[in-house]
């Protein structure tokens, strides 16, 4: 990774830890934009051709800043970027910063498998406890996986607290193969 992505994602961060941001708007927004410039080829290269103008540019970023809602430290961190002509990497920089905020928020993001939906006290008490295994605040996401044949899958970064069934059985399976 270029060293300048870590210099653009470390003052985004501090932005949104001084100014006490919502770490979830703040990702949603990035998020936001990320799809904008992923699903617009017209706007990459508008946004990084040096032949086009910096008003025009930024007419452009306000218009997609207005009818997107972003909060203004990410239009002007868009901003920036687009100035000195590192938008093409908007998505190392965004995912850096927002690596960089959860970091120093103690924010993790976690995903839950089950193979059913889960009630809403099921779900608070699986969080308390992954919270509490982890030390972090959690940003959960559930999925379903009816392969999972029952009990749940816990994804945290790269840890994986591994509570199904489907688990169970090949932890036993590797047992007895290793006997």
């Amino acid at each position: 990774m270029a060293s300048f992505v870590g210099i653009y994602a470390r003052a985004l961060a501090d932005v949104v830890i001084d100014r006490k941001l919502d770490a979830d708007r703040v990702t949603a927004d990035l998020n936001a934009l990320e799809t904008f410039l992923h699903e617009s080829a017209d706007l990459r290269t508008i946004w990084d051709t040096p032949s086009v103008s910096s008003e025009q540019k930024l007419k452009l970023l306000d218009a997609i800043a207005k009818k997107a809602g972003l909060l203004p430290e990410i239009r002007n961190f868009a901003a920036v970027l687009i100035s000195n002509g590192r938008i093409r990497v908007f998505d190392r920089i965004a995912k850096e910063a927002i690596e960089q905020i959860n970091e120093q928020l103690g924010i993790a993001d976690a995903e839950i498998i089950s193979t059913r939906e889960l009630g809403a006290e099921e779900r608070r008490s699986l969080e308390t406890q992954v919270a509490k295994a982890t030390g972090k605040k959690l940003r959960v996401r559930y999925l379903f996986d009816q392969g999972l044949i029952g009990g749940v899958l816990v994804k945290v970064g790269s840890t994986v607290y591994d509570g199904s069934v489907r688990g169970q059985l090949q932890r036993i399976r590797e047992q007895l193969v290793a006997s």
